[in-house]
């Protein structure tokens, strides 16, 4: 009798991205909360980092780079509407719409700059 049915040594055991995911949330609202901007935006960078690694490792996009500059349109679009809802009605969402808006940009200028010049290595070369 096998001891270890249907494992290899050819399989990963366990992904990482889940502990970044369950982290990043929870560290930009505290940023959103305090009014820390950059740990805000820090947090959703690794939230939405860590999307981007899970797509890219379960075969949905080609490159996490792509995946990231995605991620970013759907940040932004979330910021702007936010930021337009702020000004409509004058309620606190400001901090939370600034924070997604850089979050976006950042993203985007990361998903694109690593699309054109990360090139990924093939191992043993």
């Amino acid at each position: 009798m096998d001891e270890n049915p249907g494992l290899s040594e050819e399989y990963r055991m366990a992904s990482p991205w889940p502990l970044f995911v369950a982290l990043g949330l929870p560290i930009a609202e505290i940023g959103i909360l305090f009014g820390l901007v950059p740990l805000a935006v820090g947090g959703l960078l690794l939230f939405c980092g860590s999307i981007a690694g899970i797509l890219r490792e379960n075969g949905y996009v080609s490159s996490a780079w792509r995946g990231l500059a995605v991620l970013s349109a759907f940040v932004l679009a979330g910021g702007l509407a936010l930021w337009y809802a702020d000004s409509a009605t004058a309620s606190d969402l400001l901090i939370r719409a600034y924070s997604m808006i850089g979050t976006g940009v950042l993203m985007l200028l990361a998903g694109v700059g690593g699309d054109l010049f990360a090139r990924d290595a093939e191992p043993g070369l």
